[in-house]
């Protein structure tokens, strides 16, 4: 007699589940949310990054739903204009995901998440996104540009 036990079974199916499956499914998430939302009040919303709410001085990250939100609306110059990575990282969302369902399709799991994350390309990019917001970052201190 074989007794299924339904919880086993879900636990085996989850574990079957990737770190990249999951990392791609949050992030259209995020894209699809950035396409419901309305373009036209993402600036009056509130401030959301705790490092901006202290010093009034923008982060690596800030403006990036905005820049997704304009990006998804269409307006590729104010996606531009809150957060350079926006666009890269909708990009990002949109190969992982290629690549996850992809890779399923074939019968693959995919290639765990913490070896996509330390490729030199991977790596290239996160070096990037620091050194842009060390740059904002002094360019909004100095005065050059206003606070976003």
């Amino acid at each position: 007699m074989s007794t299924a036990n339904p919880s086993r079974d879900l636990h085996g199916r989850l574990a079957a589940v990737s770190s990249t499956e999951v990392t791609a499914a949050i992030g259209v998430g995020g894209v699809v949310i950035a396409a419901l939302l309305p373009a036209g009040g993402i600036e009056d919303g509130p401030v959301l990054c705790p490092f901006r709410a202290l010093t009034g001085l923008p982060c690596p990250g800030c403006g990036l739903t905005r820049s997704w939100v304009y990006l998804m609306h269409g307006d590729i110059g104010s996606s531009l204009a809150s957060n350079w990575f926006g666009p890269v990282l909708i990009l990002a969302v949109v190969v992982l995901a290629v690549v996850s369902v992809r890779s399923r399709l074939a019968g693959k799991r995919p290639a765990d998440l913490d070896k996509l994350v330390k490729s030199k390309v991977v790596l290239g990019l996160f070096a990037l996104f620091v050194t842009y917001g060390a740059v904002r970052l002094i360019l909004t201190m100095t005065g050059v540009v206003d606070p976003i």
